[in-house]
């Protein structure tokens, strides 16, 4: 994994994490525990800070970058290829892949943000609901069903961090 220093800005980076080697880690950024950190993923906190909670999966080539601050809660889930500029995502939050949120977004709690979807700046999406499209809109309410299978999906997650400490190693050909 790459972890850079800039300006005095240094990562902090709790030591049960899973980090991919080709991940880009910079600046002032603090990731909690059990997180899971995918390959070609780049946490930018050149000019803001970025905080991420406990448990929450960044997924394959995700960005997240800001001009200010973010804050990503505790067991999120950030789909491949998403974008994150915004301010907050909130606990138990899924962002589908190729999606961006941008400046002074916020998505809330249990809320999802659907694949190749736009939260445009200053736009909030609320606790518990499913937002899709170019721009994101409400499609409808998050039920108790959607929250089992989003934890379940979430547990998974958790499990791949230590199944990623334990078990990943890399093989070079002969």
């Amino acid at each position: 994994m790459a972890i850079y220093e800039i300006g005095g800005k240094r990562p902090e980076v709790d030591s049960s994490c899973w980090i991919a080697e080709s991940a880009a880690i910079i600046g002032n950024v603090r990731i909690g525990a059990r997180c899971w950190i995918g390959p070609n993923a780049v946490i930018r906190g050149d000019f803001g800070t970025i905080i991420i909670g406990d448990d929450t999966a960044v997924e394959d080539g995700v960005v997240i970058h800001t001009p200010a601050a973010v804050t990503i809660g505790n067991f999120v889930t950030i789909g491949h290829m998403a974008m994150i500029h915004g301010k907050l995502v909130k606990d138990y939050s899924v962002i589908g892949m190729n999606s961006t949120l941008g400046d002074n977004t916020i998505v809330g709690s249990w809320s999802i943000v659907a694949e190749h979807s736009l939260v445009k700046k200053n736009q909030i999406v609320p606790d518990n609901m499913l937002y899709a499209g170019v721009p994101a809109v409400a499609k409808g309410a998050i039920e108790e069903q959607h929250r089992e299978i989003m934890l379940l999906g979430k547990q998974l997650y958790v499990a791949l961090v230590e199944n990623y400490t334990k078990t990943f190693r890399r093989i070079d050909p002969c």
